[in-house]
Formats: C-alpha cells, sequence, structure tokens
C-alpha cells in the first residue's frame, strides 16, 4: 500500500477569532473583566478608556459604518474658579520655593503633602491598622504572643513546634508522643517538658488554643472566666464528665447524674453555647472578598427597572488622533500594524457591547419571571431553568449558562447571582407547580417556629407541606434542610 494523496470536499463549522473573543468576554465575572480590559489597554495603543467629562468626537475616519458605537455620554458639570482668585506668577513661586531646606527638617513640616493631610494620631476616630493591617494567620498571630512570653531556647523551640502543629481551628492536630519523636535525640527533651510548654500555650490568646479535643477546648475557656461566674462549677463538670450526653441532647440522662433540675441545667448550657468550639476561626487569615454587581434591579413608579452597573463597565473608544494616521493606500509595515490594531480595538469594543446587551437580555428576562421574589421574597420565587430564558431571549442555553455564571444582580432584597433565581419544580396537588427555592424557605421558616423541646422531624415537615399543596418526599425534605446547614431533629432539641 502506496502512500497517496486524496482531495476531499466538506464542511464544517469553525469559530473566528472574534466569535471567540466575544464568548471569553462573555462568561468573565466583573473583576476578570476589568482586568481584561486593562490588559488590552496596556496592549492596543487604539484603546484608550473614555473618563468622565471628556468631551471629543468619537468619530473614527476609517469605520465602516456603525462598526465602532461609543457609550452614551454622562453630563459634568464644572465648577468656574472664582472671580477673584489670582493665580500666583513665576517670580512669587520662585520667592515661596527656598534653595535649601533648613537642617534637621522633613518636607512635610514646610508643605502640605497626602500624608502629612492625614488624621494626627490623637483622633479617636482614625484607626491605622484597621486600614492598613493585612489579614493575619493564626500561627503569626502566637508567635508574636510567644515573643513576648520568657522561655528558654529550648522551652522555645517546644512552643514553636507546637504552634507549627496547631490547626486553622485552634486545636493540636498531632499527639505529644509524635511531636516527641520529632525531635533530635541530642536535645534530650522529654514528655513533660512537651506538655508543660503547651500548658503555656494553651494560656495564649484566643481562649482554648491548643486544645487537643472539644472538651479541653471548652474546660479551657471556662477557666479563663471569672471566679464569681454564675453556674460555673456546674458547666466545668457538665462539660468534664456528661459532654456525650449533651450532644446527644440526653437532658433528662444529664439532670438525673447531675442532681439538677430542668431551670438548673439551662443556665449552664446556655453557658456552653456562648464558648467558642473552633477559638482559632476568631484570627482572620483570609482578605476579604468584594462583590461587585453586574446589574441594578429598582423598583420606580411601581415598575422595576433593570440597568448595568456603570460603575463597574468601564467605557472604552478608539484614540481619534491614532486612529487619523492610519492611511488607507498606504502598505507599509507601521501602516499596516496600526490598521491591524485599530481592528482589534474596533471587535473589542463590539464583544463588550454584545456582552453588555446579552447580560441586559437575561436580566430582564429574570426579573419579569421572578417579580414575586422581589416583591415578596423567597416563598413566592417561581421554577425557572436554563431553557426557559434561552426560548423568551431566542438564544443557546449554553449562552444563558455563560452569562449567568459569576454573574451578580443587585435587589432591594440583596446582591445575588444570576443562577440564584433558577430552581427545580415540585408538583402541587392543585396540579401547579413550586419552586425548590420557596420550599427551602418555607422549610427554614417551619424550623424557625418549631417547639425547641420538640422538633419537627423530616416527615413530620413533609406532612406540613402536603397540607399547603405541596407534595415533597422525606428524603427530599432531609436534602433540602441538609443545604439549609440545618441539623436533624434529634440535634435541634433544647431545653425551653
Amino acid at each position: 500500500m502506496k502512500p497517496s494523496l486524496v482531495l476531499k470536499m466538506g464542511q464544517q463549522l469553525t469559530m473566528t477569532p472574534q466569535l471567540q473573543q466575544a464568548i471569553k468576554l462573555l462568561q468573565l465575572s466583573t473583576l476578570d473583566l476589568q482586568q481584561e480590559i486593562q490588559e488590552a489597554l496596556e496592549a492596543n495603543p487604539m484603546l484608550e478608556r473614555q473618563e468622565d467629562g471628556d468631551d471629543f468626537d468619537n468619530s473614527d475616519p476609517l469605520a465602516d459604518g456603525d462598526e465602532l458605537a461609543s457609550a452614551p455620554a454622562q453630563e459634568i458639570t464644572f465648577q468656574d474658579a472664582p472671580a477673584n482668585a489670582e493665580l500666583p506668577d513665576e517670580n512669587q513661586w520662585s520667592e515661596q520655593i527656598p534653595s535649601e531646606l533648613p537642617v534637621d527638617t522633613a518636607w512635610e513640616d514646610i508643605y502640605q503633602t497626602s500624608a502629612s493631610s492625614l488624621p494626627s494620631n490623637d483622633d479617636d476616630e482614625w484607626d491605622f491598622t484597621a486600614r492598613t493591617s493585612a489579614g493575619e494567620s493564626l500561627q503569626s498571630h502566637l508567635l508574636w504572643q510567644l515573643n513576648l512570653a520568657p522561655m528558654s531556647d529550648k522551652d522555645r523551640l517546644i512552643a514553636m513546634t507546637l504552634i507549627d502543629a496547631i490547626s486553622n481551628d485552634g486545636y493540636l492536630e498531632e499527639t505529644l508522643e509524635e511531636l516527641l519523636e520529632s525531635f533530635d535525640p541530642e536535645l534530650d527533651i522529654e514528655l513533660d517538658e512537651i506538655e508543660a510548654v503547651l500548658h503555656r500555650i494553651q494560656q495564649f490568646e484566643p481562649a482554648g488554643i491548643g486544645a487537643r479535643d472539644l472538651r479541653e477546648c471548652l474546660l479551657l475557656q471556662l477557666r479563663q472566666l471569672p471566679a464569681n461566674t454564675p453556674w460555673l462549677k456546674e458547666t466545668q463538670r457538665l462539660v468534664s464528665d456528661y459532654l456525650d450526653l449533651l450532644g446527644s441532647r440526653d437532658y433528662s440522662q444529664i439532670m438525673r447524674r447531675m442532681k439538677l433540675r430542668e431551670e438548673e441545667l439551662k443556665p449552664a448550657i446556655d453557658l456552653i453555647q456562648r464558648l467558642n468550639p473552633r477559638p482559632g476561626s476568631q484570627i482572620e487569615s483570609s482578605e476579604p472578598e468584594y462583590v461587585v454587581p453586574d446589574v441594578i434591579v429598582r423598583k420606580d413608579s411601581g415598575r422595576w427597572l433593570v440597568e448595568l452597573n456603570q460603575e463597574a463597565m468601564p467605557r472604552l473608544r478608539v484614540n481619534p488622533q491614532y486612529a487619523g494616521m492610519v492611511k488607507r493606500a498606504d502598505s507599509s509595515s507601521d501602516n499596516t500594524f496600526m490598521r491591524n490594531q485599530l481592528q482589534e480595538a474596533r471587535w473589542f469594543i463590539k464583544s463588550l457591547q454584545s456582552r453588555n446587551e446579552t447580560l441586559m437580555k437575561v436580566a430582564s428576562q429574570i426579573v419579569e419571571h421572578q417579580r414575586g421574589f422581589l416583591e415578596y421574597g423567597e416563598e413566592a420565587m417561581k421554577p425557572l431553568v436554563l431553557h426557559d430564558i434561552a426560548e423568551a431571549v431566542g438564544m443557546h442555553e449554553s449562552t444563558i449558562s455563560r452569562v449567568t455564571t459569576q454573574k451578580f444582580m443587585h435587589t432591594p432584597r440583596g446582591i445575588f447571582e444570576l443562577k440564584y433565581f433558577f430552581s427545580s419544580h415540585v408538583s402541587t396537588a392543585e396540579g401547579g407547580e413550586c419552586s425548590s427555592t420557596a420550599i427551602r424557605a418555607i422549610i427554614k421558616k417551619l424550623v424557625a417556629a418549631e417547639n425547641a423541646k420538640k422538633p419537627l422531624s423530616d416527615s413530620k415537615i413533609a406532612g406540613l407541606l402536603e397540607a399547603q399543596g405541596i407534595q415533597v418526599a422525606r428524603r427530599t425534605v432531609a436534602k433540602y434542610r441538609e443545604s439549609l446547614g440545618i441539623a436533624p431533629s434529634s440535634e435541634r432539641k433544647r431545653l425551653m
């Protein structure tokens, strides 16, 4: 069999670079889109950001029809300077600025700068650490306290090893025997020394740090409370001896063994509930994450209005000066480069406009379908799937999925991801449909109003939903309850 050349003709679908760019921008979140725009501004000299107050012609001498469309300009009012204001002339400036500054002086002592204009430290409202400090890890917080504690070099080495073995929740993850094996035998470290240093660390802040289990964590926090705290001894005994019974909500057994009445056991349990089972979580190690809404929904004169968040959507334009340098008949390398950059800038702006238009169409249809949620809350949420929005706007479901991913809507009820408004449905007794989000809201409401002594079981909740015409199985109720972070009925039992 010898090699040969075969010519075939066929048709296939391919995506142009412009379409690929439009799809890429469509699925980006607001923060990622801003970064993408910044990279485009740095790479393409034809693109520039249009700031508020700019007044110039956006027309492109080489644009073909409506290939380049600019964002609507905002009307900005400028304040004129006072009529009697006088600007110093050149001689006045030279008299005000000396050639040399006096010895042992700083620039801020002579001239007002942004740093010297900050509020003084005496101002109670000025908190420097709140504005400049970064997130602190638990280990760095414990090491800072370790540096303030007087210790020998040997104990300090043990303490640093113990701190490294503490988890983010504040618990010691390794046993003392395992830590002892990790040390060099030449140091001649004994198990009692490690335990003594651990007791020192357990006195650090936050209270309960360095515990080996939940019982020890709660006892450490109770020991740091004032001695005159009401019901402190009973609470310590309850945690030390009957924590397992407390976890299983066996209050009758606890009262019988501790010889306490219900009104005496309740304050002890309340004191335990005020403790922190995860003391390490008090030290925030991560920076806060902010959500920038893409769409803003508001009610005006009885109508719900949908608009893009202009603060998150920068306006771009083609630089008219550079665009005017492009010559039609010139085929030089410089002119070809500028023409290519001009075409890329047009397509980038067009892709941004297409993204905004698609986002507005989808958001408007979501608001139209979920008007009941905006008016009355989660219980009025209607079932909605991607196919419904795709049919309404005449797009494919994959496009709707890209639009609703990592896009957020600001409503009077809060900020929600667009995917939040999509949910499956459950049949009702009347033949209608009820959204799973609405069912979750009803379950949350029923649990909040239940009797703490006799919490509602999943079967009971399913019966109450069926009484309202919503046919939900017990296992479905359990799934919705777990998604809401609600414990089973056996763990929700409380003393009144």
